[in-house]
């Protein structure tokens, strides 16, 4: 049979568009689709009719029997481009499917379609059950997240200059978090020039951001951005979990994905985004299993959505401001930021550290505008060509030099020590000094930063002399560790050592239980990971106590829901 040339050139580009394709969109057989009967509902859809619309809320994974289901993707902005046509023995899901998210793509009937609906419950049971069907199904639905994050589907735009406001904070805000978005410059797009003129913003409120459904948000703070999106549900503060992880670093995902699977309830917390601070390491090469090296985003997205795949809810970005552990209602009461309280028969503490701010002259003013705290893709792209400096002597500073060097013209690394065989692994140092453009800055710190709307230049001194000098730099990250994040355990009673960590395994009175290892002194209450006291600060460490407090959360749930003799 021939085929014609517009045929050619649309499979061409498919396959330009996924490069792995049979992967991406598998068929499944007659025999796969009868073992999921019984994890779905059959439904029936007219021609032209939705059966599901971006930003909202998805029903979970369809199994097309029979018809024709056309896949597009919308913008805020009103352009709709077609993505793929899904016949009988395909499946229509991507991986915030297995959450029942927002959707990120229109799926519109092609003529009258028959399909079996699985609910995002029975996706993952489905997921668990059919070990081997549920393997190439859950690639297909990360493989599909991948690919619309690449090409910018179904997400935000973000409109305005590159170095604006808040422009890159949100970016990295939305690419931890895996959520499609692109950016579009007035300066250069049209369509991006006429929003502009349309809603005249000041400077301050730029950048625009125009959401899936049509709404223009004005420099939007993180957590005002997720909600617009559906990135935060409403229905956890009706339910009572098992447990409440606090952080989602490695240690606190790594909680997640062993405690979900293991069938308890879990809601897990974070402030941010998933991953942590490893999750901004551009690539951790001493990880058990990986002798190419991983990035820290691709290790905790992994988890993630494993951590989604046995139940576990993530409600990110939720900020915890207190946890209440009088248990008046019988249960740990946590409250939000955003005003709601939670409920949980056990708190894991896994809330991290956050990055320490160095007293350094009008650094508040700009943090997000020339400051940075992480090196990803976003800001290696702002400090092109350009000289920067970065502080800091650990592993975290010298995997961001090594990185920033493929792209800034040079790393002025400034280090307040005579050296970095105290704090850095060797591999690491190694690689920075055969380096050429890290220059290595001993004995040497920022003093002060001056510029107008963004940073332009950074006054430092040697600390063996008096003398004060400038530098023309527009970009400066800070790596200089980072203190525990534990003020929200104020007043419930964990104790915490003199540098702030929360302290465990500590026996409070004579005759008492035998307190595990992973508890605090509050019974029910758990810490891991670099919180903790005496932890070893290593992302290997941090997932290891995660797996391991799974096992005290059964003995303490055992006990406490032990009738009383």
């Amino acid at each position: 049979m021939a085929v014609d040339e517009t045929t050619i050139d649309r499979l061409s580009a498919t396959a330009y568009a996924f490069p792995r394709h049979e992967q991406t969109f598998p068929t499944l057989t007659a025999h796969e689709i009868e073992r999921m009967r019984r994890f779905g509902e059959r439904c029936s859809y007219q021609d032209g009719e939705a059966l599901f619309e971006t930003g909202k809320p998805g029903p979970g994974m369809f199994v097309v029997l029979s018809g024709s289901v056309s896949i597009t993707q919308r913008d805020g902005l009103g352009h709709v481009a077609p993505i793929i046509d899904q016949g009988p023995g395909q499946f229509l899901a991507e991986i915030g499917q297995l959450s029942g998210r927002p959707a990120l793509v229109d799926g519109h009937a092609d003529g009258v379609v028959e399909a079996l609906l699985l609910p995002p419950d029975r996706l993952r049971a489905l997921l668990v059950a059919e070990a081997d069907l549920g393997e190439r199904i859950m690639r297909a639905l990360i493989l599909r997240r991948v690919s619309l994050i690449q090409g910018g589907a179904g997400g935000p735009v973000l409109i305005g200059p590159a170095s604006v406001g808040n422009m890159a904070s949100l970016q990295n805000f939305l690419a931890r978090n895996g959520q499609p978005h692109h950016f579009l410059d007035p300066e250069t797009d049209k369509d991006a020039a006429d929003l502009v003129a349309r809603y005249s913003p000041t400077r301050a409120e730029l950048p625009l951001v125009v959401c899936p459904n049509g709404t223009v948000l004005r420099n939007p703070s993180e957590t005002a951005l997720a909600m617009a999106l559906g990135m935060i549900g409403n229905s956890a503060h009706e339910k009572l979990y098992d447990v409440a992880v606090v952080g989602s670093g490695p240690a606190g995902l790594a909680t997640a994905v062993y405690a979900a699977s293991e069938g308890l309830s879990v809601a897990v917390f974070d402030s941010r985004a998933f991953g942590g601070q490893a999750g901004a390491s551009m690539r951790i090469e001493n990880y058990l299993g990986f002798p190419t090296g991983i990035s820290g985003q691709a290790l905790a997205g992994r988890a993630f959505n494993q951590a989604q795949k046995f139940g576990a809810e993530m409600l990110i970005p939720v900020s915890i401001k207190s946890l209440d552990c009088t248990k008046a209602s019988g249960a740990f009461v946590l409250d939000t930021a955003c005003g709601h309280t939670l409920r949980a028969k056990s708190v894991v503490v896994a809330s991290g550290a956050r990055y320490r701010r160095p007293e350094i002259y009008n650094l508040d003013a700009f943090e997000g505008r020339g400051v940075w705290y992480w090196a990803s893709p976003i800001e290696a792209r702002l400090c092109a060509n350009q000289d920067v400096v970065l502080v800091g002597g650990g592993n975290s500073a010298g995997q961001a030099a090594v990185y920033l060097s493929a792209h800034a013209r040079r790393v002025n690394m400034m280090i307040r020590g005579g050296g970095l065989g105290a704090s850095m692994s060797r591999y690491l140092i190694e690689r920075i000094e055969a380096t050429p453009n890290i220059e290595l800055m001993f004995n040497t710190e920022v003093i002060g930063l001056d510029g107008a709307e963004t940073l332009q230049r950074v006054r430092w001194r040697s600390r063996l002399a008096p003398d004060e000098f400038t530098m023309d730099i527009r970009n400066l990250f800070l790596f200089v560790g980072a203190d525990p994040a534990t003020g929200w355990l104020e007043g419930c009673g964990v104790q915490v050592d003199r540098g702030g960590f929360v302290m465990t395994g500590v026996q409070t009175g004579e005759g008492a239980r035998a307190v595990p290892l992973l508890e605090t002194t509050v019974p029910g209450v758990f810490a891991v990971g670099d919180v903790r006291s005496g932890s070893v600060k290593r992302v290997g460490g941090a997932i290891g106590e995660g797996a391991q407090v799974v096992a005290a959360l059964h003995g303490y749930l055992a006990d406490a829901g032990s009738p009383t003799l």
